[in-house]
């Protein structure tokens, strides 16, 4: 009998190539990716990878395999959702990876909404950029709450998963209540902020991607002089006359820091989050109630951005 998590296992090494990457996209070490890799082709009889000292690679017998094992998973779960959506009662263990800020900002919300549903259980856990596709993908997490600032993903979304928009999330400028140009009724030029110490994210990062296209907006533009891990680590920062930054609004939910807030001028830099399932698992009730939960702290939790 093959094993259905190693079959997952095995779509993903068909999709990524290599085992270290496997790894990485799953959150396993590649040693724990291999064994059970080799505990499949034990199952099946035969071999599916072709192993060297530094690489591997799918035999076609593999190739042949994971191509099936795609269907045989989607399959398997259309049907246990149709069983589960029988009794239309939520129940089970149903488990969401989020991004820092949506984590923080929805999940008050998401408890409120499945507080009355005793049978459910809820796991949410934090992950890092671009890995809650795959995590969805691979059957690890049920549903992945994930952020784009490039307007791209929605074309890239295979047919197995489905995308739910929850919300735009904007820019805004985030300064100390007593900056001068806190004051709303103050036009904002951001010219005149050249000169101050600006805080961001480190390369890399998504929101720290979106702050260098604004930066690139302004004439002689200024320059990023501090860079610190984590948007509430920012926020506080700026709340205590560290510096000035921008971040997205969703960053503000639930942040408690006093900062003043406005709106950037002129220009629309912002990202679409989105919740992601597999196709065949929205109709689990557990699945279905969480996404309305999710979608529902969404609607709440987004931030008009104050002028």
């Amino acid at each position: 009998m093959l094993d259905l998590r190693r079959l997952r296992l095995l779509c993903e090494f068909a999709r990524r190539g290599s085992i270290a990457a496997t790894a990485a996209a799953l959150g396993y070490t590649p040693s724990a990716v291999s064994q059970q890799l080799a505990a499949l082709e034990r199952e099946a009889g035969t071999a599916l990878l072709d192993r060297t000292a530094r690489s591997a690679e799918l035999t076609d017998a593999g190739r042949r395999l994971a191509l099936r094992a795609e269907d045989i998973l989607n399959m398997v779960e259309a049907a246990e959702a149709e069983l589960s959506a029988e009794s239309g009662i939520p129940s089970g263990r149903v488990v969401v990876t989020a991004f820092p800020t949506a984590a923080v900002a929805f999940a008050p919300a998401i408890a409120r909404s499945l507080a009355d549903h005793s049978q459910l259980t809820f796991v949410l856990r934090q992950t890092g950029p671009g890995a809650g596709l795959a995590q969805v993908r691979s059957g690890e997490v049920d549903i992945a709450l994930v952020d784009d600032w490039t307007g791209a993903l929605a074309a890239q979304v295979p047919s197995t998963l489905q995308l739910i928009h929850l919300c735009r999330d904007p820019l805004v400028l985030v300064l100390p209540p007593w900056h001068p140009m806190a004051d709303p009724d103050e036009p904002l030029d951001l010219r005149e902020l050249r000169d101050e110490p600006w805080m961001a994210a480190p390369p890399g990062e998504p929101s720290r991607q979106a702050v260098d296209r604004l930066l690139e907006t302004v004439p002689g533009g200024p320059t990023v002089a501090w860079e610190f891990e984590g948007l509430h680590t920012l926020l506080n920062l700026v709340a205590r006359g560290i510096g000035i930054a921008a971040m997205p609004a969703l960053a503000l939910v639930g942040g408690g820091a006093p900062v003043a807030v406005r709106e950037l001028p002129g220009l629309d830099i912002a990202r679409e989050v989105y919740a992601v399932a597999r196709a065949a698992s929205v109709r689990r009730p557990s699945v279905a109630v969480t996404l309305r939960a999710i979608y529902a702290a969404a609607q709440d939790a987004t931030p008009p951005a104050r002028s």
